[in-house]
């Protein structure tokens, strides 16, 4: 199953680089214990993709990520879960099961 998530990025978090993003998001997922598709091999990773990288210092309100997650979970439920280990700056808006 795959969840589409939007995202924004605002105040100081705006400075920091699509590559810290993609940490903050790896993090969240692990301190909210979501079940988050990990990929096979060596080193596994979780499998997000996000949308195209912004410019350092550009605030957004509408960047995506899609999440493969291995169990089915309720998108706000998703969203609550993953709010709560974000960093003031960063909140996803709106979380949709993606076909």
């Amino acid at each position: 199953m795959k969840l589409e998530v939007v995202f924004c990025k605002k105040g100081a978090l705006r400075y920091i680089s699509h590559l810290d993003i993609v940490r903050l998001f790896q993090r969240a997922i692990r301190r909210a214990i979501l079940p988050v598709t990990l990929s096979q091999g060596f080193t596994p990773h979780y499998k997000i993709g996000f949308s195209n990288a912004l410019k350092l210092g550009v605030e957004s309100e509408g960047e995506k990520a899609v999440f493969t997650i291995d169990n089915w979970m309720d998108p706000e439920e998703f969203k609550n879960r993953i709010n709560e280990k974000l960093p003031e700056g960063i909140k996803v808006l709106e979380c949709k099961k993606r076909f």
